[in-house]
């Protein structure tokens, strides 16, 4: 019998002269049904051909990573196939999310498609439906920390330059709107918010690059201090086995005193069994990574520098970000608007601007993107409305 087949009869089973009825089969398959299941169907296909496309761009781990998420998709595809049965008909073309998903797969397959399938894995509807397997509802909540974990790899390796460049281009949006309308507000002349608003740019621009070249150069030269010096390292063959002043090293760094004695020991001894120094590495002298977490260490300081990128990237990236974001505000001036219009036009740029920063930061975060770009706009606004009613006021006193 196939799968969703109805049955209208009841079976009964005689046992000690008792007659008990079988419970009834699962309802006749709607019309409706039909169509939700090859819908699914559809979006299984489609989302198997994004892991597909996404391997394609990649090598080594993460290729193989995907080709498994698009071969559990296979397996996702063949039970509403088996449920379908000659009702599965032409194949459909998935929702407008995973085709648009495909799209940038085939052509990009950055971390920003990554962020689009982790939102589309936690969208799943499989846990409310009672045609999709237990099984397959876990599989979709596996698949989403999967690729979160695929993401947080860009993510990482990003971070730096787009914290940079986020903060750069909101910065300048938010506070040359401000500025613009602020003096715009006062009653100064069109020429006045002109001038106002380029030097406000150039002056945000360099002040934000500067920042940040000191901010991640700063960063950087903590974490290199926090980092065992090659030198050291080279002793570590000569220290006396006895003493072993390297368990001294261990607990520095957070490991407790018996755990640190035993790991020098071990350290110690494979040296003097290798019977050379270039087997001295500076990660001998780390403690052991769950130790250094428990006490605020990083075990990894290549990662902490990538995570926080260059401190060059992240001021030209500031630098631009902040420049291309306040020169907006002051397009209508540019173009000889003047008045309510040149801040009625400055402010509706400004808005879509930030909407779609809002935007892109959320669905690289993998939260709601309409979430983020309502926050990004509320904030936006409301301080551009403080300094254009104090620049009322202030014209108004003047006047």
């Amino acid at each position: 019998m196939r799968a969703g087949e109805t049955v209208a009869r009841r079976v009964s089973l005689r046992i000690g002269g008792m007659s008990l009825p079988m419970p009834s089969a699962r309802p006749a398959r709607t019309a409706a049904d039909v169509r939700r299941w090859r819908r699914y169907l559809a979006d299984e296909r489609a989302e198997a051909a994004v892991y597909r496309d996404l391997a394609g761009r990649r090598t080594g781990e993460e290729r193989d990573i995907l080709l498994a998420l698009a071969a559990a998709e296979g397996r996702h595809e063949q039970h509403w196939l088996d449920l379908l049965g000659d009702d599965a008909g032409r194949p459909l073309r998935g929702d407008l999310r995973t085709r648009v998903l495909g799209w940038l797969a085939r052509r990009f397959g950055g971390v920003f498609v990554l962020a689009l399938a982790q939102r589309a894995e936690s969208r799943s509807a499989y846990g409310q439906d009672v045609d999709a397997t237990p099984a397959m509802a876990a599989d979709e909540q596996i698949h989403e920390e999967v690729v979160r974990g695929l993401a947080t790899r860009g993510r990482n390796r990003l971070s730096g330059t787009f914290r940079a460049a986020v903060f750069g281009a909101n910065d300048g949006l938010v506070s040359n709107l401000a500025l613009v309308l602020g003096i715009g507000a006062s009653g100064a002349a069109q020429q006045t918010v002109l001038l106002t608003g380029l030097a406000g740019l150039l002056a945000g621009a360099l002040s934000m690059g500067a920042g940040e070249f000191i901010s991640i150069r700063s960063q950087r030269e903590l974490l290199e201090a926090s980092t065992p010096a090659p030198s050291a390292a080279r002793a570590l063959p000569h220290l006396d086995v006895d003493a072993n002043e390297l368990a001294l090293v261990y607990r520095a760094r957070g490991m407790a005193a018996g755990d640190a004695q035993r790991h020098a020991d071990q350290v110690l001894t494979r040296l003097a069994v290798a019977g050379t120094t270039s087997g001295a590495t500076p990660a001998d002298l780390h403690a052991s990574h769950a130790a250094e977490e428990a006490a605020g260490v990083a075990p990894d300081d290549a990662d902490d520098l990538e995570t926080h990128g260059t401190a060059w990237g992240a001021a030209i990236s500031s630098f631009c970000f902040f420049a291309s974001g306040a020169v907006i505000p002051v397009i209508p001036y540019l173009f000889g608007l003047h008045g309510t219009t040149a801040v009625v036009v400055a402010a509706a740029l400004v808005g879509i601007a930030l909407l779609a920063t809002g935007a892109v930061t959320g669905l690289l975060s993998g939260t709601s993107p309409l979430t983020r770009a309502a926050r990004q706009l509320a904030i936006g606004y409301a301080a551009a409305a403080v300094t254009y009613l104090l620049g009322l006021a202030f014209g108004t006193t003047l006047a």
